[in-house]
């Protein structure tokens, strides 16, 4: 008997250029395989220049649409994104207990590649108190574990085992520590479980087009984790998918800031004319 399709439900903010946010994880989600499905935790006026505004939707609205979709529908995997403020982390938390999410992906969005903030200061102590227990793999960059640690962000990969080790002890069950804000051409990433490390060590590439990187990696994760494939396979899987869409990001031709990564580049075979 055939395995029915996934289903993957995306809590993030909106971009409404299409490269982030709740577009970018439906697009990923997609791409891999997944039914897409999202509830909307907050609506952002961006493109791939910058954000300009952030519109917060009242928790209450945003826990209706989570609670809307779970009533009905096999959720397989849950990706969390921008959040936006502190009464909405503690909404999305209760939900998620209430429901007893499984597979979820927490990619702790604090702030936009323009460095607009995405996420209130005093919300960060919340989602580590009540998010990061129940995630299943957290996947912070540089900046944002040194948000989540109260602490300078790790600089090197020796400083990043160490950030790792202390996000695991706030309750995760594994942590990717993403290392693209290193300096140099390597970017490796450091995942953790508690037990032992694996590095996926990589080369950056030449490239401006890195917009929604983070959203659609974290969304790749959750993708492979709603197929049943095991955190590390998972993490693995969302990496090459990551690194073909951003090879392929000239094939694009969107924006005159950060664009877009590919999201299809594996069913198109070049930009539509």
């Amino acid at each position: 008997m055939r395995c029915p399709i996934p289903n993957v439900l995306s809590i993030a903010g909106s971009d409404p250029s299409g490269g982030a946010g709740i577009q970018a994880d439906l697009k990923t989600f997609a791409a891999l395989g997944a039914y897409g499905m999202a509830a909307l935790a907050g609506l952002t006026a961006q493109n791939t220049r910058g954000v300009t505004a952030i519109q917060p939707l009242p928790a209450d609205f945003v826990a209706a649409q989570i609670d809307a979709v779970f009533a009905d529908i096999r959720v397989d995997a849950v990706k969390l994104g921008m959040l936006g403020d502190v009464d909405v982390v503690a909404a999305v938390a209760g939900c998620l207990r209430r429901w007893q999410a499984r597979n979820i992906v927490l990619d702790p969005v604090m702030l936009a590649k323009s460095g607009a903030a995405l996420l209130a200061e005093s919300a960060v102590a919340r989602l580590r108190a009540e998010l990061l227990p129940l995630a299943t793999i957290v996947t912070p960059n540089l900046p944002e574990a040194g948000a989540l640690l109260g602490c300078e962000p790790p600089a090197d990969l020796p400083a990043m085992r160490e950030a790792a080790r202390a996000l695991h002890a706030l309750g995760p069950r594994w942590v990717l520590l993403k290392g693209g804000h290193l300096p140099g051409d390597d970017c490796t990433d450091v995942l953790y479980d508690g037990r032992a490390f694996t590095d996926f060590p990589a080369r950056r590439i030449a490239t401006a087009n890195t917009h929604g990187t983070g959203c659609t990696l974290s969304a790749a994760i959750a993708a492979g984790l709603a197929q049943g494939l095991a955190v590390p396979r998972a993490v693995a899987q969302a990496k090459a998918y990551l690194t073909a869409a951003i090879a392929a990001a000239g094939t694009l031709d969107v924006g005159h800031g950060h664009g877009p990564v590919q999201h299809f580049h594996a069913w198109w075979e070049r930009a539509p004319r």
